[in-house]
């Protein structure tokens, strides 16, 4: 079977439209479906059967995909132990990171790995966890930073493995004039009367955070929903809201505003995760010891 046809399948399992597919692959929707054809003309059997706009596999297709996923493991730890042969930690990995780990790690990381590594090149895309996770699935990236609050450790793949990196911890920001600015630390029942920004780049995010304060017995009065921590923060700086962000997203660019200490804490794990055909893979090596020293800076370790 074609290796190429097979990789599409498994993309619409995992996309569940052509054009989910054909966006990953950077093909057309009909190079997709032509693909899909294709390899039902191998193996004899109808894989896909339409439903709506989407599609879903039939028995056969999903079975397909199951022996799919255990070749191209195959086929990552062969590659794998032939970079391992040669010594030489060269070539490109790819690296999907989400904002606030992004900005605090990447950047040192690519730069400590250019230096030590000059033949190897980081290619970075910044992807919310639950995306990044479903890149490294979809073979469209090689190592992944995720969190356990975006994707509970229960819910991986058999064949993706975790390291954990750090542990991050949330904090109220406001603005200076605010209050409770004076306070070292905030309750979130301080906190019922006031008006919130929240952002909108994880859904996640928002139902954590909604859960939290009706735990305490309100309902957070959101008055602005931001995509970016710009305009987040110019809200908070003048004073129109508040908001709770992670402690690795208010450890800088924080002039004018003032972080507080939320009690009872939420926290979040940070993990690196990678494919587990791919574990002695030099380059993914490099990069994990790499990024690992780099957290050595922050207060948080991750727990045994």
């Amino acid at each position: 079977m074609d290796i190429g046809r097979l990789r599409a399948l498994r993309e619409l399992s995992i996309r569940k439209t052509m054009a989910a597919v054909a966006e990953a692959l950077h093909v057309s929707p009909s190079a997709v479906s032509q693909q899909i054809s294709l390899l039902e003309q191998e193996v004899g059997i109808d894989l896909v059967e339409r439903r709506g706009r989407g599609v879903n596999l039939t028995i056969a297709g999903r079975m397909l995909v199951e022996r799919a996923n255990r070749i191209f493991t195959e086929l990552e730890s062969a590659r794998a132990d032939m970079a391992e042969l040669k010594e030489v930690v060269a070539g490109e990995l790819r690296v999907a990171a989400f904002p606030s780990v992004a900005a605090a790690f990447i950047p040192k990381t690519i730069r400590a790995l250019s230096a030590t590594h000059p033949q190897l090149l980081v290619q970075f895309d910044e992807m919310e966890p639950e995306e990044g996770l479903n890149a490294l699935r979809s073979w469209q990236t090689d190592v992944a930073l995720i969190d356990d609050l975006n994707i509970p450790p229960g819910l991986l793949d058999p064949g993706i493995e975790t390291i954990p990196l750090i542990e991050d911890v949330f904090n109220v920001m406001m603005s200076p004039n605010h209050r409770l600015a004076h306070m070292e630390e905030v309750t979130l029942g301080d906190l019922s009367g006031e008006l919130w920004v929240i952002d909108t780049a994880s859904s996640t995010y928002t139902r954590v955070l909604t859960d939290a304060c009706q735990n305490a017995g309100f309902t957070p009065n959101i008055v602005a929903r931001c995509k970016g921590f710009e305009v987040t923060l110019s809200l908070i700086r003048e004073g129109c809201a508040i908001a709770i962000f992670p402690e690795l997203r208010a450890s800088f660019d924080l002039q004018d505003a003032r972080v507080c200490r939320l009690v009872p804490e939420i926290r979040r794990r940070i993990f690196v995760a990678f494919r587990k055909g791919e574990k002695k893979s030099p380059a993914l090596q490099a990069f994990i010891q790499s990024i690992c020293a780099h957290t050595t800076d922050f207060a948080d370790p991750p727990a045994a």
